[in-house]
Formats: C-alpha cells, structure tokens, sequence
C-alpha cells in the first residue's frame, strides 16, 4: 500500500494529503489476499500513510543515502518501483527499530520481484545490503509516534515533501 503510494506521489507529484485521499482502501483491500494484510485495513492504512508522509520527509537524505551504495546509478536513473521499495526500505531502517533490517530487506527484494523488472530483487538486495553492512551507516532518526504524527500531519496540510 505505501509503495502504490509513494509511487503515485512519485509519477504526479501530488500532494500527499490528495493522494491518501483519493486511494480507495476497499478496492486495495478486496484485490490483496487477506493473509497479505498482517493488520486491519484501517490500521494498514494508517501506518501506509506514515510511511509515505515520513519518507518524503526525509527524501533528499534518503536518496542521498541510495546514491552513496548505487554505483554509476542516479536516482532520477532507476525504475520508479525500484527507487520507491528503496526509499521505504531506507525509511524503516532509520525509524521502524522494532523491524529487523534483514526482514526490512527480505520484505523489499520481495516486493521488487514482484513489480518492478526482471534484475529489480538483485538491484534492490544489493543497494540494500550495502547499505546495512556500511559501517558509516548509523540510524540517525528516533523511532517515535510523535514525529512520525508530524511527519503525516506535515505532508498533508502543507505538502512540505522536501525535494
């Protein structure tokens, strides 16, 4: 759900606030298998939003980070599913403590293999690998629902994306 997201903010570069309103929940819902939501809708969403709102908080120094393990890539180069499951992951390992970076990663390849190209899972697992195994690479963020809240609150009402 944060990668249909954060992909559409990507493509149209709406504001956020217009994207969490217009996606349709029921329909993201009745296509996803039910064992695939490890949370209520609602609650999904919720935390979807967070994601997202969070992510383009952060973007320049997430894609800051992304270009750091990329060799000879640019951002505005890869795949849009690609630069997207990467931002997310990026996100989660600076802000999402309680996830493991390695479930982080797995989550990731996954879901590159699932929408983006044929070489995405590598390109994904090796960008993200990289990164974890950095020894320069510190979580620099607090995990906190406060932040996280003005994070959300921040993306919607001012569209501050930060790009």
């Amino acid at each position: 759900m944060a990668l249909q997201m954060l992909y559409q903010w990507d493509l149209a570069r709406a504001e956020p606030g217009q994207i969490f309103g217009s996606f349709d929940l029921r329909l993201y819902a009745s296509d996803t298998a039910s064992s695939q939501l490890s949370r209520q809708p609602d609650e999904a969403f919720a935390h979807a939003r967070q994601m997202v709102a969070g992510t383009l908080a952060r973007l320049e120094e997430i894609d800051r980070r992304i270009v750091r393990h990329a060799d000879n890539w640019r951002v505005e180069r890869m795949s849009a599913v690609d630069r997207n499951i990467l931002r997310l992951a990026i996100y989660q390992f600076n802000v999402e403590a309680d996830v493991p970076k390695i479930v982080v990663i797995d989550e990731s390849i996954e879901l590159a293999k699932k929408f983006g190209g044929e070489q995405s899972g590598a390109f994904v697992n090796g960008i993200l690998d990289a990164l974890r195994l950095d020894p320069g690479f510190e979580d620099t963020e607090e995990a906190g629902d406060t932040e996280d809240a003005n994070d959300t609150e921040d993306a919607e009402n001012t569209g501050n994306t930060r790009t």
